[in-house]
């Protein structure tokens, strides 16, 4: 138990470190090529930030553990805007952007509604308990309305008079790739060993994934949203969890699902897709109403965040 110990916080310390290299690149990239940051944050970040969630993905349903998969990603989405925004807010409040609010966040709300109601559908038609490759290739498809809105958005130059000095496009791609790459094998570490330990005090499967797992496969979008809110990067904060969310429903359960096959057996409840649906409204409501998420607001979604986990731990 003790080397798992040490070795979790050594995940931490990797872990911590890569995201604020990750962050330092992927703004630079962003910046030599007159791009959006929240583009960046979209897209580079926020799938490199859910390479953990993917691999898990993977190595579950390879394994046969489909509470892990769903759960992972149902716990992540959820910790990514409760958690991580939360936390975020607390150090600044996030500037949210009216094209976010008008587009990216409602695409998150529709691919979020989809993902509950395909996880739902046995509870409406009381007949099967799982969840198909055909739910996953649905996932897929919409997700590639997401890359559609990617791409119309990467044709348009913004930061045109940004006189901003960046470093070399160079030091910033190999900065992004290793703080990506540290990312990733702290997460590793991290999600591993606190599983292990986890297991040693006996805690259900379904708990490890909706508590450990989606916690640590968060740590690198926790991690680097509040780096970037800490430097002032607040489009990569927020384009790092929106992106994230989309990326985890599309990718993360769609693509493994439709390949390796479908779930038998779902074990979610209707209070964790009630929560998921739940947080990402808010995240629109609290957008919408004045283009920021404050320190008011990230604390409701920490309050939040503590109630359904202590029901999800007194559940479990």
């Amino acid at each position: 138990m003790f080397i798992h110990l040490i070795l979790l916080i050594i995940g931490f310390i990797i872990l911590i470190k890569g995201a604020d290299i990750f962050v330092d690149g992927a703004s630079a990239v962003a910046g030599n090529f007159k791009i959006s940051k929240m583009l960046i944050g979209l897209t580079i970040v926020a799938f490199g930030t859910s390479a953990p969630e993917l691999a898990v993905s993977i190595k579950s349903l390879l394994s046969g553990s489909g509470d892990i998969v769903l759960g992972n990603v149902i716990g992540s989405n959820i910790l990514n805007i409760l958690l991580i925004l939360g936390v975020s807010s607390l150090f600044h409040s996030l500037s949210v952007k009216n094209n976010t609010v008008k587009k990216e966040l409602p695409i998150t709300i529709l691919i979020t509604t989809l993902f509950a109601v395909l996880l739902s559908d046995n509870l409406i038609n009381h007949t099967k308990d799982n969840f198909t490759r055909g739910d996953g290739i649905t996932l897929i498809l919409f997700f590639l309305v997401f890359i559609y809105y990617l791409i119309s958005m990467a044709r348009k130059k913004i930061d045109i008079d940004d006189k901003t000095e960046y470093m070399p496009l160079s030091k910033a791609f190999i900065f992004t790739a290793i703080g990506l790459i540290s990312i990733i094998l702290g997460s590793n570490l991290v999600v591993d060993h606190a599983s292990n330990l986890a297991k040693l005090l006996g805690i259900s499967e379904k708990m490890i994934a909706l508590t450990i797992i989606a916690l640590g496969t968060s740590l690198p979008e926790l991690v680097t949203s509040v780096m970037a809110t800490r430097k002032g990067e607040y489009d990569i904060a927020i384009g790092n969890v929106v992106g994230s969310n989309i990326f985890n429903i599309g990718i993360v359960t769609g693509i493994p699902i439709a390949i390796l096959g479908g779930i038998s057996k779902v074990s979610f409840n209707q209070i964790d897709l009630f929560i998921m649906l739940l947080s990402i409204i808010l995240l629109f409501v609290f957008s919408y109403k004045h283009q920021k998420i404050t320190k008011k607001e990230g604390i409701i979604f920490l309050i939040l965040f503590v109630i359904y986990y202590s029901y999800v731990i007194y559940i479990g």
